[in-house]
């Protein structure tokens, strides 16, 4: 994960995303996260997976292509570590390219600085 020293002066968005909903990540929060980087909307765009998304993310395969799609576009995405561990997937999500860490301290700090954050 890029420290915030690397994106000084960058406009940040940080996508939360918490939801178990198939359809909430599919029309919510990977449709707008994925259109915030590829259309310039944002200069940095970060996906964080966290709590119950972790694990619809590891058994949908659908998602999963999406996830490589943004990966691709440039979307940075990380994983609550904790997380992914309570639903033993976070070798899953981390073999899909998403970077498992960690996110208490780091959510803390993104929002005590200039990110802007929605939660999805």
């Amino acid at each position: 994960m890029k420290d915030d020293a690397e994106m000084k002066g960058l406009e940040k968005l940080a996508v939360l995303w918490t939801s178990a909903d198939r359809e909430v990540a599919l029309k919510v929060a990977f449709m707008y996260t994925n259109n915030s980087k590829k259309r310039d909307w944002w200069d940095a765009v970060r996906l964080i997976v966290w709590g119950p998304s972790a694990q619809l993310l590891a058994m949908d395969e659908e998602l999963q292509l999406y996830i490589k799609e943004m990966l691709d576009n440039g979307v940075e995405i990380v994983a609550c570590k904790v997380c992914a561990d309570m639903y033993g997937v976070s070798e899953k999500l981390g073999n899909l390219g998403i970077e498992v860490i960690h996110m208490g301290k780091h959510l803390t700090q993104m929002l005590k600085s200039d990110w802007k954050v929605i939660t999805v």
